[in-house]
């Protein structure tokens, strides 16, 4: 008889299985943001609020989860992997959820408007974030793979291109997040300077987003090497 308990459900096969399962929970949380700038740039303060919420719910969920793991997750694991790397892989992918909850809040406690000159460059972020958030859940998704093959052999250079790529899709992150800053003071006399202050540090937080998304693939590649 099957457990009806969710969590027990979660754990059944092994960390893994809760890993991603939080993954899948932080990617739900990063896919709302570039719907939150959209509301923003037309002015709809009650689709802002409504994402925020939506973004807070699927934050206090990966927290549930996260919490779970941490609290079953056994002191020796009879695996090719160290109970430490796991517990870093899960931190850096709370750090995403965490800091979309951050950029809402943020939003929603500071009302401000997205002045035209930004909307184009702070889409285009904001996509490209999501991306870099979706190539890393895809790599988190190998761990059943890796596992069967003992973290060596096709998979784990497979997975290893995978990071690549991902390392790749962040500098692009850091390109698009510079070019906004600088569009940003190109125009900073045309709003308040408190607001200039707000939206640069929204931009580096939009850009972590995708930080933390590299840093989780750069962990599964240590793992690999050891």
């Amino acid at each position: 008889m099957s457990s009806t308990n969710p969590f027990a459900n979660l754990f059944g096969k092994s960390p893994f299985a809760a890993l991603q399962g939080h993954m899948r929970v932080v990617l739900e949380c990063v896919r709302e943001i570039p719907a939150l700038f959209v509301a923003l740039a037309s002015s709809n303060h009650e689709e802002v609020i409504a994402v925020k919420d939506t973004i807070f719910e699927r934050e206090e969920e990966a927290d549930r989860i996260k919490n779970e793991l941490r609290n079953r997750l056994p002191k020796s694991l009879f695996m090719p992997v160290d109970r430490r790397d796991l517990l870093e892989v899960l931190q850096m992918q709370d750090s995403i959820a965490d800091t979309a909850q951050d950029i809402a809040g943020l939003l929603v406690e500071r009302p401000m408007d997205l002045p035209e000159f930004m909307q184009e460059p702070m889409f285009a972020l904001t996509h490209r974030c999501v991306e870099v958030c979706e190539k890393s859940a895809e790599i988190i998704e190998e761990l059943d793979e890796l596992l069967a093959m003992g973290f060596r052999g096709r998979e784990a250079s497979r997975v290893e291109e995978m990071v690549t790529a991902l390392n790749k899709l962040e500098d692009e992150t850091d390109e698009l997040g510079l070019e906004l800053s600088r569009r940003l003071f190109q125009h900073e006399d045309e709003i308040k300077p408190v607001s200039v202050m707000m939206w640069y540090q929204l931009i580096q937080w939009v850009g972590d987003l995708a930080d933390y998304a590299e840093k989780v693939g750069d962990r599964l590649r240590l793992m690999i090497a050891r």
